[in-house]
């Protein structure tokens, strides 16, 4: 029982260093005043995005940044997004609709949409976004300005994450609970070892020339976290990236409800672990099932030292993500159930092969 309490602590603390690091080292994209002229391509794929895609077409249109040109790539929507894009794209000559080919054998769909678009785009710089985003005014320059500050070949931001309903809160803050208090955001750049790697495929910002040359999306066209798969490979050719949380600069509202949500991390969650089963599980214990076994001590110094570790980690993330840290204080309880749930469903649809999103199985 001591050696537990001592590996659940000792897990306890690193994460909360980790987390004060990121707090005080403060890993954002700065807004800057310097206006750039580099032709931008925005890169959106779209499927089934008939209820988002227009926020986020109307939130570049509010942009201070001029040169630039959206390609938008409709992969074989069942609903209205193709009119929809349409309608919008005819009253603007630098908006454009496209149709996406087939889904080819050994490509996931994402990443197959992402490399047609490339292929249609003319830019200095591809920007890949998510159809159920929105842009701040400002954003593009301060993105450019950091490719060309840091010599970047990749600018991944963590977008701030809209939450409207409870069912949302009760996962969707898992997302940077869980990034920022396992790694120093600081040393994706300043680390050159590839295994440092994070990255967000809801803003992809890419020196044209090297996508060029590398064809990023095509050797991930089968990874479910190609975002982190790419920030691997970039680094791994002695090329910088950088990833950054997105301080207000662009949002997105993930999912609209409880189940959406589970079934969305559960897609994404054990891939980030390399379909590691046996070093999920140990981290999934770690965090849930550690804490636990000090509550069941019923040593009330060693409980208040635990919850007053996790509760200042809580806060640290919540400041640094742009989210209410109450909220994630008192729900934290059932944001822990929320990730036990997503781990099992992680596990079961790999072992049985059932994962669907989006009406594609992966």
């Amino acid at each position: 029982m001591i050696t537990v309490i001592a590996v659940t602590f000792s897990f306890i603390i690193l994460r909360f260093a980790v987390t004060l690091f990121n707090f005080i080292s403060d890993p954002k994209l700065r807004r800057v005043n310097r206006h750039y002229e580099d032709l931008v391509s925005i890169l959106i794929p779209v499927r089934n995005e008939e209820g988002n895609i227009l926020s986020l077409l109307q939130s570049i249109l509010k942009q201070d940044y001029q040169n630039y040109e959206v390609l938008i790539l409709d992969d074989e929507s069942t609903d209205n997004t193709y009119k929809v894009c349409a309608d919008f794209t005819a009253k603007h000559s630098n908006f454009r609709i496209i149709k996406g080919d087939k889904l080819p054998h050994g490509w996931l769909g994402k990443n197959h949409a992402c490399h047609q678009l490339a292929n249609e785009a003319k830019g200095d710089f591809f920007l890949f976004v998510d159809a159920d985003e929105q842009m701040s005014v400002g954003l593009i320059n301060s993105a450019i300005h950091r490719m060309h500050a840091n010599k970047l070949s990749l600018l991944s931001l963590f977008a701030n994450q809209q939450m409207q309903t409870m069912g949302e809160r009760l996962v969707v803050p898992l997302m940077h609970y869980i990034l920022l208090n396992l790694l120093p955001l600081r040393l994706i750049f300043l680390v050159k070892n590839y295994t440092v790697a994070a990255a967000s495929g809801q803003f992809m910002l890419f020196n044209a020339d090297d996508y060029r040359a590398y064809q990023w999306h095509k050797q991930v066209r089968d990874k479910v976290v190609e975002d982190v798969e790419i920030m691997r490979l970039i680094k791994s050719t002695g090329r910088n990236g950088e990833a950054l949380l997105a301080n207000g600069m662009i949002s997105c509202r993930m999912y609209k409800n409880y189940g959406e949500a589970i079934n969305g991390f559960s897609k994404n969650f054990l891939a980030a672990f390399n379909y590691n089963i046996l070093w999920f599980l140990i981290y999934i214990v770690l965090i849930i099932g550690g804490p636990m076994i000090v509550i069941m001590t019923l040593d009330f110094q060693l409980i208040f030292f635990m919850a007053g570790l996790i509760a200042l980690t809580r806060v640290m993330v919540s400041f640094a993500a742009g989210q209410n840290a109450w909220y994630n204080i008192i729900l934290h309880p059932v944001q822990m159930f929320s990730l036990t749930l997503v781990a099992f469903l992680a596990i079961q649809r790999h072992l049985t092969k059932t994962m669907i999103w989006k009406g594609r199985k992966i």
